[in-house]
């Protein structure tokens, strides 16, 4: 589908040199998709947002230690 979007001339200047003029749709559309995923990531991350209670977990007494037996894990894992 085309659309028309309206680009000061500074921009389009910059997006020639990134993309070169005769790659500047493939270029606008891989930036456009990059956005929509960052958005999408943070719809995601803000409706998660207080899904964790304030206490009664693990780590509360000793975050550092629990962090630390978190990356030891079993002895399955590698690495």
């Amino acid at each position: 589908m085309r659309i028309h979007i309206a680009l000061d001339d500074e921009l389009v200047a910059e997006l020639d040199r990134r993309a070169g003029a005769r790659r500047r749709s493939a270029f606008v559309a891989e930036l456009i998709k990059r956005g929509i995923e960052d958005e999408r990531r943070w719809d995601d991350i803000e409706a998660a947002l207080g899904s964790l209670s304030d206490s009664g977990h693990e780590w509360d007494d000793d975050p550092a230690t629990w962090v630390r037996r978190q990356r030891q894990g079993s002895g399955r894992r590698s690495g």
